[in-house]
């Protein structure tokens, strides 16, 4: 008897670990298995708000699509519990470009260093992110200058597919200021809320509303190093270091929108 104990119980724990985590959207970001440091972007990055507007529940299945270092993970897995499941969608373990994999494999390490992660599932992010109209929300975090062109539209697509219909898709980007052309946004990091819109409505989405949570009013959007010059970045490091301290990390957009009802993949 002792010796099937000794078995089932990793496989029980595992099985329930989310049971050990909250399941209160401020209790899981309040945890003290958040990274230290990534506690201290909080009052840049208002998560609490942020994913309270986009209505996320603890019982979902959402996609985060890349992730990066786990910023938002840390919370999201403490969150969520069954029967929601958090899939992340990274950077492609094979791919050809070192950071990348390199990005990928610390986040994998990172996963698998904590139960707490015992609900979240990994995808490329250059794949059809799951199975069609399977995901109550997709979500990404500053990343949309990184897929200007045809990649932003591939993802669009595959997010749209995923998504039940009426799913939810929430973005919070760095914001240009209005009239921005592409090839600044592409150098800066910054993109225009207007460009946003339109390749969402693109492919189908329809914005249900917008945020100022994540603005900053500080933010003039044309630093010598784009979005980089602010924190956390801080590209120039001692270069006027205070004043983009004071400045904090960059105005941001907040966006919601929706997969309508009545759509079809």
């Amino acid at each position: 008897m002792k010796n099937i104990l000794k078995f089932l119980l990793p496989i029980l724990f595992l099985l329930n670990a989310s049971n050990f985590y909250s399941h209160d959207l401020k209790g899981a970001i309040a945890s003290d298995d958040r990274t230290p440091k990534n506690t201290l972007r909080d009052t840049y990055r208002n998560p609490y708000e942020t994913l309270s507007f986009f209505g996320i529940e603890s019982d979902m299945t959402i996609i985060e699509l890349s992730p990066g270092g786990g910023w938002y993970t840390e919370i999201l897995a403490n969150y969520i519990h069954y029967p929601g499941t958090l899939i992340a969608a990274h950077f492609n373990a094979d791919s050809d470009i070192g950071y990348y994999r390199r990005s990928r494999a610390n986040f994998e390490q990172k996963i698998s260093s904590n139960p707490m992660y015992g609900r979240v599932e990994i995808v490329d992010l250059d794949s059809s992110l799951g199975d069609l109209e399977s995901v109550d929300a997709v979500l990404t975090f500053r990343n949309l200058h990184n897929w200007l062109g045809p990649k932003m539209d591939d993802i669009f697509s595959n997010t749209f597919a995923v998504l039940k219909p009426g799913g939810v898709f929430g973005v919070v980007e760095h914001r240009a200021k209005p009239g921005t052309s592409m090839e600044v946004m592409k150098k800066s990091g910054y993109v225009t809320e207007k460009h946003a819109i339109e390749i969402a409505k693109k492919h189908g989405f329809e914005l249900v509303a917008t945020s100022e949570v994540n603005a900053n009013p500080k933010d003039t959007a044309d630093h010598p190093k784009g979005v980089w010059t602010l924190p956390p970045n801080l590209r120039l490091k001692d270069v006027d270091r205070e004043k983009y301290l004071d400045i904090g990390e960059s105005d941001r957009m907040t966006l919601l929108f929706r997969k309508p009802v009545s759509s079809k993949s």
